[in-house]
C-alpha cells in the first residue's frame, strides 16, 4: 500500500486539480466526499480540504467533525477549506466588502514556515471567494498577505495545520505547485514513489490476486482508456481476458477495422461484433441526448449479455472506467448530484447481468492512463489518440439518427482528423472531432443554389477533459479544412468553428 493524501471536497469546481498537482509529485492521493471521510489508516500521511460554492455562515454549509485527523495528521485548509479551520478554531469570518476574484500577489510571506519556503517575492496567486477571514483563531499567526487580502494564509501552531486563501492548485498560481510539494511532502513527508511503472506492477499483481483463474470479457472501445485496462488485465491472465469490440455503425470511418488489427498486433484476443442495425433500431425517432446515450448504453449491454452468455465460464467484466467518471458521479454533498451527463462505464451492471465489474483504472486520471500506457509500451499512435465519447457519432449528430447521417459524418470527419494529422496539429489538440447540426443553410455552387447542412468543427486543447480551451488554430489551415469538406463531403455547404470553452460548454454537444 503507498502512502496517501486524503482530499476532502466540498464542492469546488476545481478539487480534481488538487488531486492532479499531488499525483504529479508522484504521491497518491484520493478524493473523498467532506460527509464521508474515509478511516485514516498508517497511510493516510495529510489531509487537504478543499474549496466550496458555500459560505460558512449559510445554514446549509458543510461543517463536518474534524477530529478524526485534525491534531493527528498534517491538514491544509484552502479556501472554504481555510475558511472552516479558521471559523472552527474561533476565528473570524465575514463576507468581503468587495469581490476577490482573479490575481492577486503575496507583498508579504513568510518564507520561515514550511509551507512557503523558497515562494519568491511577489508570488503570483489566485483569489475565488465571497467570504474573508479577518482572524484565524487563537494559536494562529499570519504567513502571506496580499493588497486586498490581509490573511491570504495562515498556520496554526496548537495542531499542524495551515490555510490559504487563495488557490494553489490551479494553473494562475505561479507557484502553487511548490506549496503543495512543500504540504506533502515537507510537511507529511510523503515518499515520492507512486509512479507509472509502480502502477503497473501493484495493479497487475492485485488483478492476479482478485481474478484467480477466473475469466474476463471486456468490451473495448478503440479508445486510450479501454486499450490501457486490457494489457492491464492481459498481463495479468493472458488469454483469459476474452475482448470484445463491437461495431455500433456509430465509429469514425474504417475505425473497426483499423482497431481491430491493433488489438490483435498487441496480443489481446478480441472477438468483433457487426451490430450496427441493432443499434440503429434503438436509436430509431430518438433525438433527445440523454435518451440516445441511454439507448446506446442498452444496446451494449444487450450485446454484451448475449456474447456472455458464450464464454460460460466468465465471471467478470472488465471496463475502462477512469477517475473523472467516478467523481462526476458522485455527489459531494451526499444527495443527488445534477446529471450533466450520463456515463456509460459508471454503476455496475444490471442484475440480470451475473458479472462481476473490474476496474483496473478507476483511480487515474487521463494523463496518468496515457503514462501508464508508455510504461506498458503501448505504441504511441494508440496512446496519443483523442479521447473519443462511448456512444460514438451518436452524440455528434444533433437530432435524429439516420445511416445517411453516420455516412455523412464519417466523412467530414474523416477530412477534420487526417488534416490535423497532416498538418502536424494533430498532438498539439486534446480532442477533435465534428458534430452534424441539424441546420440547413443557403449555398451558391457554381451557378446554382443549394440549402444544404451545416458541420461544426471542435477542437479544444486540455490536461484531463474536467476543463478546456478551444484550440487556436492557423485560420489558412481552419480555411483549407473547411473548403475540403464543403468541396468533398455531398450534403455539406457551410462549416463553422466552435470558440467555447469548457466551461461553461462542454466539449460534446450532447
Amino acid at each position: 500500500m503507498h502512502q496517501r493524501i486524503v482530499i476532502l471536497d466540498f464542492g469546488s469546481q476545481v478539487t480534481q486539480l488538487i488531486a492532479r498537482r499531488v499525483r504529479e509529485l508522484n504521491i497518491y492521493c484520493e478524493i473523498h466526499p467532506w460527509n464521508k471521510i474515509p478511516p485514516m489508516d498508517a497511510q493516510t500521511k495529510g489531509v487537504i480540504l478543499s474549496g466550496s460554492p458555500f459560505s460558512v455562515h449559510q445554514p446549509d454549509a458543510p461543517m463536518p467533525d474534524l477530529s478524526p485527523f485534525l491534531g493527528q495528521l498534517p491538514v491544509l485548509g484552502i479556501c472554504y477549506g481555510a475558511q472552516l479551520l479558521a471559523q472552527l478554531n474561533g476565528g473570524e469570518v465575514v463576507r468581503s466588502t468587495h469581490r476577490e476574484y482573479g490575481r492577486a500577489h503575496l507583498v508579504s510571506r513568510n518564507t520561515s514556515t514550511t509551507l512557503l519556503k523558497g515562494i519568491p517575492e511577489n508570488s503570483q496567486v489566485w483569489m475565488s471567494h465571497g467570504d474573508t477571514i479577518l482572524n484565524a483563531g487563537p494559536n494562529a499567526t499570519v504567513i502571506c498577505s496580499t493588497e486586498d487580502v490581509a490573511v491570504a494564509g495562515y498556520e496554526r501552531h496548537d495542531v499542524l495545520a495551515f490555510g490559504l486563501q487563495f488557490h494553489p492548485e490551479v494553473f494562475h498560481s505561479t507557484d502553487g505547485t511548490a506549496m503543495i510539494r512543500n504540504f506533502v511532502v515537507d510537511v507529511c513527508g510523503c515518499d515520492q514513489d507512486w509512479t507509472p511503472n509502480s502502477f503497473v506492477d501493484e495493479t497487475v499483481n492485485a488483478l492476479k490476486q482478485q481474478l484467480g483463474e477466473d475469466t474476463v470479457i471486456m468490451g473495448l472501445s478503440g479508445g486510450v482508456d479501454s486499450t490501457v485496462a486490457a494489457v492491464l488485465i492481459h498481463r495479468a491472465i493472458g488469454d483469459r481476458l476474452q475482448c470484445i469490440f463491437v461495431d455500433n455503425g456509430l465509429l469514425r470511418k474504417n475505425e473497426f477495422q483499423d482497431v481491430m488489427h491493433s488489438y490483435r498486433d498487441l496480443g489481446l484476443l478480441v472477438t468483433g461484433i457487426n451490430a450496427t442495425d441493432r443499434f440503429y433500431t434503438a436509436l430509431n425517432g430518438v433525438s433527445d441526448p440523454e435518451l440516445k446515450r441511454k439507448a446506446i448504453g442498452k444496446a451494449f449491454i444487450d450485446v454484451f449479455d448475449e456474447e456472455s452468455k458464450k464464454h460460460t465460464n466468465a465471471q467478470w467484466l472488465g471496463q475502462g472506467t477512469i477517475y473523472p467518471d467516478v467523481i462526476e458521479s458522485v455527489s459531494h454533498s451526499g444527495g443527488p448530484s445534477q446529471t450533466i451527463k450520463s456515463h456509460h462505464n459508471v454503476g455496475g451492471l444490471p442484475d440480470y447481468m451475473k458479472l462481476k465489474v473490474v476496474e483496473p483504472l478507476r483511480l487515474l486520471f487521463k494523463d496518468e492512463v496515457r503514462r501508464v500506457g508508455r510504461a506498458l509500451e503501448i505504441p504511441a499512435f494508440i496512446l496519443e489518440r483523442h479521447p473519443f465519447p462511448g456512444p460514438g457519432l451518436g452524440i455528434r449528430i444533433l437530432g435524429d439518427i439516420t445511416p445517411e447521417k453516420v455516412q455523412l459524418l464519417q466523412e467530414a470527419d474523416d477530412i477534420w482528423i487526417r488534416s490535423l494529422r497532416e498538418a502536424g496539429l494533430y498532438n498539439e489538440v486534446w480532442q477533435a472531432g465534428a458534430i452534424l447540426l441539424p441546420v440547413y443553410s443557403v449555398g451558391v455552387m457554381g451557378d446554382e443554389r443549394t440549402y444544404e447542412r451545416t458541420v461544426a468543427l471542435r477542437a479544444v486543447t486540455s490536461t484531463d477533459g474536467m476543463t478546456a480551451d478551444w484550440s487556436r488554430l492557423p485560420h489558412d489551415f481552419m480555411a483549407k479544412v473547411s473548403n475540403d469538406i464543403i468541396n468533398k463531403v455531398k450534403g455539406v455547404n457551410r462549416v463553422v468553428y466552435d470558440i467555447s470553452s469548457k466551461p461553461p460548454a462542454t466539449i460534446e454537444w450532447e
